[in-house]
């Protein structure tokens, strides 16, 4: 009897242990993926328009499809990339998280750009004009595609996470950055499948609903999600710019290149304490965002010749061979 108590006393302690374990996971998960806020909520923006132009029955398929994809970029490739970069070459993260940066202010930018009429964008290019009749190619076409644009959104989102990881075990790593990928593509492609099926769940609210406040709910959101897309863009936009410029200030801390950042750091601090003190801390705040996001700008600005000239030209000619 004594040898099944001891034992039991033993299971019990396991079993707090791998409790504990299990909330330090989501603990340092959770505060991972808001560091990666902006390269999430640019994956939420930009993958709508990917189920654009599909059959109402198809876009959730497509959706998961592409949700499926994203998982395997995630745990099949970057997570044992990740891993083994952690192990081998700690020295590389910084310089790839900064990578990662300049192709958020890159991307941001030439959104902001295309609006302005300085730049044509990722439409520019030739062949844009080709188009597929069949429905099933057009589906595999524009899943591949998303799948794509994942790969490098969900790259610079496990970067960020395994920068933002504190140092510990290999096993605690690999089950933060697992927790995380699922996480965060449960949370995006979620909110994508809710965003495109939302004007069809207004429009079945509209005409089948028997409480005319249903109904008038249901076509305002049938009118309005035209104009959330767009504030979703732009916010998208904008946390890109602000994500990727406040990577490259960090980073250039991180090599030794810290006066932008501590220079950032005092004036955000000094108009923080120049306000009231209930603002103090979100008007810090705002103030260091808003120079990330300047900065991030002007980078990305800087880096649209090369990207639309050279990187771009690279990676289409690339994966059009694969195809």
């Amino acid at each position: 009897m004594s040898g099944l108590i001891a034992l039991l006393d033993d299971v019990a302690a396991i079993a707090k242990v791998a409790a504990s374990s299990v909330d330090d996971v989501i603990g340092q998960a959770t505060k991972a993926s808001a560091k990666a806020a902006g390269a999430v909520i640019d994956d939420a923006a930009v993958t709508p328009k990917y189920v654009q132009g599909f059959e109402a029955d198809r876009e959730l398929p497509v959706i998961w499809r592409i949700t499926k994809g994203s998982l395997r970029n995630k745990l099949l490739f970057l997570l044992p990339a990740g891993l083994a970069l952690s192990a081998f070459a700690p020295w590389a993260i910084a310089p790839l998280l900064m990578l990662g940066g300049a192709y958020l202010c890159f991307e941001g930018a030439e959104k902001v750009a295309h609006v302005m009429g300085w730049s044509h964008g990722h439409e520019d290019h030739a062949g844009k004009e080709d188009t597929i009749s069949d429905p099933a190619a057009l589906e595999e076409e524009k899943a591949q595609g998303a799948i794509k644009t994942d790969f490098i959104l969900s790259a610079e989102i496990m970067t960020i996470t395994l920068a933002a990881i504190p140092p510990s075990s290999f096993w605690m790593e690999a089950a933060t950055l697992a927790a995380v990928a699922v996480m965060i593509t449960v949370a995006v492609y979620g909110s994508v499948a809710l965003i495109v099926k939302m004007d069809d769940i207004g429009l079945a609210m509209a005409n089948k609903s028997r409480l005319s406040g249903v109904r008038a709910m249901g076509r305002g959101l049938v009118k309005g999600m035209p104009g959330f897309l767009k504030l979703l863009t732009v916010v998208g936009t904008a946390a890109m710019l602000w994500v990727g410029g406040s990577i490259i200030v960090h980073g250039l801390e991180e090599v030794g290149v810290g006066a932008p950042a501590h220079l950032i750091h005092d004036v955000a601090y000094d108009l923080g304490h120049a306000v009231p003190a209930a603002w103090a801390g979100f008007t810090e705040w705002l103030v260091k965002a808003t120079i990330d996001g300047v900065l991030g700008l002007v980078l990305g600005l800087m880096l649209i010749p090369v990207g639309e000239k050279v990187v771009t030209p690279i990676w289409r000619r690339v994966f059009s061979k694969k195809s």
